[in-house]
């Protein structure tokens, strides 16, 4: 697939069944096409080719999520090897063939005021470290495309890291190369404020008009030593700068499209994505609802908004069982929720525009809350939108190159780039 859509594939879909299933040949007088398989065979098809291929989901704030919930002092490790309340774990991930979610190392913007930002995501670097080593029939560090595919044969769980909010490189730029080695292999460069090295989406104050001076020296030193540079939650002259700065791809980890939210920052414009693609980058499409349409932003202001008013009339707090069975059943009245076609619509959206090439998923799960699109809740659901993409006409090999391929070439090609400026430095070039 290209950059148009498939509507009818049933050569392609006679592959399929062949591959996936391991049935003979049907006779001449037969027809297969995946839209005349049964609902059943369908999601067979999908289950099949979800644990296939390699998935590789670009942030899953699983670190952060341990964290809150007392990991460093309670417990010597959370046991994520068993079924929790959360969207990422051992058997959701096995169940939807998650094989590498990124391990959001996720910095909140008040560190940058308070300082401590480095300490804390050391904190939870050791956090994602001990996993493997508490659990390692189950899991493993990975740095690089080929540690994924060795885990991935290993039928281990790869848990590669990159941080999010680039305040822990702080004033030092040998903290670059600090973190690579620590195994981060992406940086957004900010979160929800303006930080040292580049202005925010979130934020409205634009401190820099785009990066620093200190963030462009910053962009290099992450090229030179082999992280990826990550352009999700920046503004568009940032994200502009940055791709203007860069000699290597860059991504979007956790990010949508523009034209499904007007006016909203945080998500892509089509420029942006089009220059993304220029530069050989991905973006990695965010499954939470309001990342996804406009409809549902102002269905769930609304909802923030009654929901406020309710607590405070009845003098509730946050936590207690009477508001949440309130709110509970106030989102599903309400349908504040997206739907999966709705993710699909935003893959679509940039295959359309720049090919299927420079996509891939990036779902955010532990870090969007109870904004989940229907089919999407948790890991386990990686299925379900691989079988809409079938419904729609994406073949094998296009899926293959959303599930993983796409975030690997970026991944290896900010590799080369590394190995050839520490060359060209060693030569004096």
């Amino acid at each position: 697939m290209t950059n148009k859509l498939h509507k009818s594939y049933p050569i392609l879909s006679l592959f399929l069944l062949i591959l996936i299933t391991g049935c003979s040949k049907p006779s001449s007088n037969e027809v297969l096409d995946f839209s005349q398989m049964s609902e059943e065979e369908q999601r067979n098809m999908a289950a099949s080719l979800a644990h296939k291929f390699i998935i590789v989901d670009g942030h899953v704030d699983l670190p952060y999520r341990m964290r809150v919930k007392g990991f460093m002092i309670t417990k010597e490790v959370e046991d994520v090897s068993v079924e929790t309340s959360g969207n990422f774990d051992y058997p959701k991930s096995k169940k939807g063939g998650l094989d590498a979610p990124f391990m959001s190392i996720y910095v909140p913007s008040d560190y940058q005021k308070s300082g401590g930002a480095k300490a804390f995501a050391d904190s939870l670097i050791d956090m994602v470290s001990r996993i493997p080593i508490a659990f390692p029939e189950k899991f493993a560090m990975a740095a690089s495309p080929n540690e994924i595919q060795e885990n991935f044969d290993k039928r281990l769980l790869s848990l590669p890291m990159g941080m999010e909010n680039g305040a822990p490189i702080e004033d030092d730029l040998n903290n670059v190369k600090y973190f690579f080695d620590r195994g981060i292999r992406y940086i957004t460069l900010t979160h929800s404020k303006d930080n040292q090295i580049c202005d925010s989406s979130y934020d409205t104050t634009y401190t820099w008009n785009g990066v620093s001076p200190f963030g462009e020296e910053v962009i290099k030193e992450m090229n030179k030593w082999g992280i990826m540079v990550d352009i999700s939650h920046v503004t568009d002259s940032a994200a502009f700068d940055a791709l203007r700065i860069t000699k290597a791809p860059v991504i979007a980890s956790h990010s949508s499209c523009r034209k499904f939210t007007p006016e909203w920052e945080r998500n892509m414009p089509d420029t942006l994505i089009k220059a993304l693609a220029a530069n050989q980058g991905v973006i990695h499409i965010n499954f939470g609802s309001n990342f996804l349409s406009k409809k549902t932003q102002d269905a769930r202001q609304k909802m923030i908004e009654d929901l406020t008013n309710y607590r405070v009339e009845n003098n509730l707090s946050v936590d207690d069982s009477v508001y949440l069975t309130y709110a509970k059943q106030y989102a599903i009245d309400h349908d504040v929720y997206e739907d999966i076609e709705t993710v699909a619509d935003h893959i679509d959206h940039v295959v359309n525009l720049v090919g299927v090439e420079h996509v891939g998923f990036g779902s955010d799960y532990d870090g969007v809350g109870d904004s989940l699109p229907k089919g999407l809740k948790d890991v386990s659901t990686y299925p379900n939108l691989i079988h809409e993409l079938l419904k729609r006409g994406y073949t094998p090999e296009d899926i293959e190159k959303i599930c993983y391929k796409n975030t690997f070439r970026v991944w290896k090609k900010v590799r080369k780039v590394a190995n050839e400026l520490q060359y060209n430095r060693t030569k004096g070039k």
